[in-house]
């Protein structure tokens, strides 16, 4: 068997004011895609393997048209040079759009199709906040998405896809494919796995996938912060028999329409003011709070200083905030040099919706580094320790701020611009709670400019009918 891999994956937030660019995602070609522990799976397959072109970027704004036509063009390259081809695995996100264009993962699916022909079969692997469209299923031959968020299967998933690929070319097998769009889209935030009703959804799947003539059953819960028309949930199956396919995506379907009002939040939330007010009510250290609205792992800008201006209202001590992606106040920082006092206009150059904030830092620590991007400072203003980072990063694991020689444990609280805690935080953390803070990714998704759902679509809209209807 000719097996090629690659692929492309990022998040997109519409709303976001800043444009992916080729600098902000990481690239791989040929041999250096089998170099990533991403794919240990390939060293046993029994296949001859041909890597082509793979990039990802960490979620952030629509993908600059150019730098999308540049990708294609060297992925679509590289598969030319492979074929004639048996198959193909596509490492994706699903929730990617480009500049002038609404449909991305399609238009990558369709452009590959016309390179290896109708009967290669083409295999992908998908976040499950991706949204699909008619246009990606008809180019794919089958498709699994992750069942956790906080996603810990990630390997396990794309596995599948490449083993589901591997057994349709040993078998002769085409798949069929059977698609339903639930008109529900909510915030990961909302439907994290490991609390219900997404627990008990995702469950089922396991009870699915054995049933005979069906090779895999996923939920995509889709992606919230994309102001475009495929944006939904989706219930996508594979496999071979068509009937008892349609049965079960129905049930699955419904299922997940009737609890569409049980989607919430697993922790307290509530706004800025009253995520800082419970935490200072409590005796702990090692309380944390989502600053949820200026995510960086779900496409937010991270350079809103919101948090940083009520911590210092406030007069709170022993806090520490990660962090504020500022180019300008990091070079500031570096300049200054260690244990000197530097003064800074810090974040808002990215989110013109907020504005910068001027202040008198002390430098506690700088990270050494000789890649401009890379750098890091740790600034002391008043009782708060702010990281502030040269590009738009998470701090999102204990790890990140230990090696800023941050211990978590010794704060009072921590501001991490993250939605639900990861959990490596959620294993230290003494308390937790959400602030439905304001962003290109707010979680109180009515204070945002929709305009191009499709309509109706819960929660924006709550009172209609609606049946589960095959694609």
């Amino acid at each position: 068997m000719r097996i090629a891999i690659g692929g492309i994956a990022t998040e997109c937030c519409t709303f976001s004011p800043i444009l992916s660019r080729e600098k902000d995602f990481v690239v791989q070609e040929l041999e250096d895609i089998l170099d990533d522990e991403r794919y240990p799976f390939l060293k046993e397959a029994e296949a001859e393997i041909f890597p082509t072109f793979r990039a990802r970027a960490l979620p952030g704004g629509q993908v600059e048209r150019a730098t999308y036509e540049n990708f294609k063009a060297r992925f679509l390259d590289h598969l030319q040079a492979a074929l004639p081809l048996d198959g193909l695995y596509l490492d994706m996100h699903g929730a990617m759009n480009v500049e002038g264009m609404d449909d991305a993962e399609g238009d990558w699916y369709a452009s590959a199709r016309k390179v290896v022909g109708q009967d290669c079969l083409i295999s992908a692997s998908y976040d499950l906040h991706g949204n699909l469209s008619e246009r990606i299923l008809q180019n794919l031959d089958m498709l699994t998405a992750y069942r956790t968020a906080p996603h810990v299967d990630t390997l396990e998933t794309r596995s599948k896809a490449f083993s589901m690929l591997v057994t349709c070319l040993e078998q002769n097998i085409r798949p069929e494919k059977v698609w339903i769009p639930v008109p529900v889209l909510v915030a990961g935030e909302r439907s994290s796995t490991e609390y219900e009703p997404a627990a008990s959804l995702y469950a089922k799947l396991g009870d699915v996938d054995p049933i005979p003539g069906i090779m895999d059953a996923s939920i995509l819960v889709g992606y919230v912060w994309a102001d475009e028309p495929r944006a939904t949930a989706s219930i996508v199956l594979t496999g071979t028999d068509r009937i008892v396919m349609e049965r079960e995506a129905k049930k699955l379907a419904l299922e997940y329409w009737k609890t569409r009002d049980e989607f919430g939040f697993s922790v307290p939330h509530g706004s800025i003011k009253e995520a800082i007010d419970w935490a200072l009510t409590q005796d702990n250290n090692c309380l944390f709070i989502s600053d949820s609205g200026d995510n960086p792992t779900a496409g937010g800008v991270g350079d809103r200083v919101d948090f940083l201006k009520a911590l210092l209202e406030h007069k709170v001590e022993n806090a520490v905030l990660g962090g504020i992606a500022d180019e300008t106040a990091t070079m500031a920082c570096y300049a200054a040099g260690l244990g000197e006092t530097v003064e800074l206009s810090l974040g808002g150059s990215l989110d013109k919706a907020t504005m910068p904030l001027p202040l008198t830092a002390k430098v506690l620590f700088l990270k050494e580094t000789s890649e401009l991007r890379e750098r890091i400072a740790v600034a002391q203003v008043e009782g708060v320790t702010v990281v502030i980072s040269h590009k738009r990063r998470p701090f999102h694991e204990e790890a990140d701020f230990l090696a800023l020689g941050i211990n978590p444990e010794d704060y009072k609280m921590i501001v991490v611009k993250v939605g639900y805690l990861v959990p490596d935080l959620k294993r230290i953390a003494k308390g937790i709670y959400l602030a439905l803070s304001p962003g290109v990714v707010d979680q109180a998704i009515e204070r945002l400019p929709y305009s191009r759902w499709q309509r109706p679509r819960f929660p924006l809209d709550k009172n209609f009918f609606w049946y589960p209807e095959l694609k």
